[in-house]
């Protein structure tokens, strides 16, 4: 569970609910002010519609599972993947590359298995940096629809809500017979703006926000392991492979590496 997400999530939900009450002098029917159906389905309802026209189905809906990845994100341990590169090197320097097979069989991480499975199969060196960042290149692309999703929410968000606002001001101005009327109609008018920028600003762009730093951790993972298997391959020594890809990493997470192996370092943050 990442507790960032979860803290912004629930402190949000009780600043906004307890500013709306303490507003209101905790009356529950003014506070009740805040909800209204309609405006609901018009903004929430219109996003999702926009966002449907927007996007194929099957991307919408990947992106809508993309927001459980800022709650439990996969583990990124750049340190421990270091480990595993220096394990192989010095598993190819002792034994030969093509032991490397059978051990990199055992590691859960796709990535790495496909780019070590070329090392062994004898790829030339540039076309296996070719085809590892040419998979990173795709992997780009797919966060970066996810991402667009949200962003695109972010955007369309406001927009319904000010639609909202305006079908309310057209009703409202409709009707001019009773003017103790107008300022409840202009509250329910204005509360689909209110909808909208909550939608806006609590979910959908801290979600594209959260998605974007995860997608750039994962980047790096794989980058390291590019350049560490690249390593292996043209036959560098392990302790001057552990200090090149060391650079990769921040002063505080140098001492780290060869202190807490994983098989599965660096997963991939949209499926």
């Amino acid at each position: 569970m990442e507790l960032g997400s979860l803290v912004g999530f629930v402190s949000g939900v009780i600043f906004v609910l307890l500013s709306i009450f303490i507003a209101t002098d905790f009356d529950v029917v003014k506070a009740g002010g805040f909800i209204d159906y309609a405006s609901v389905m018009i903004t929430i309802g219109g996003t999702i519609a926009s966002t449907f026209i927007a996007f194929p189905l099957q991307k919408v809906i990947r992106s809508f599972r993309a927001i459980g990845i800022i709650f439990t994100p996969p583990k990124m341990e750049p340190t421990a993947a270091i480990s595993n590169i220096v394990r192989l090197a010095n598993i190819a320097r002792k034994e030969g590359i093509l032991s490397l097979e059978e051990t990199v069989r055992s590691m859960d991480d796709i990535f790495l298995q496909k780019g070590v499975m070329l090392v062994v199969d004898g790829t030339d060196p540039e076309l296996t940096r070719s085809i590892m960042e040419t998979e990173l290149a795709y992997i780009d692309t797919r966060h970066s629809e996810v991402r667009g999703m949200w962003e695109f929410i972010g955007t369309s968000a406001p927009s319904w809500g000010m639609i909202g606002t305006l079908i309310g001001l057209i009703i409202m101005l409709t009707d001019l017979s009773d003017p103790s009327t107008l300022g409840p109609k202009m509250a329910v008018a204005l509360v689909t703006t209110f909808y909208g920028s909550i939608l806006a600003n609590f979910i959908a762009n801290p979600v594209a926000s959260k998605l974007k730093i995860l997608s750039a951790e994962e980047f790096l993972m794989k980058e390291v392991l590019i350049e560490g298997i690249l390593s292996i391959q043209a036959g560098e020594n392990p302790r001057i492979i552990e200090e090149k890809l060391k650079s990769f990493l921040s002063p505080g997470l140098r001492s780290e590496v060869g202190n807490n192996p994983n098989p599965n370092p660096a997963g991939d943050i949209n499926g």
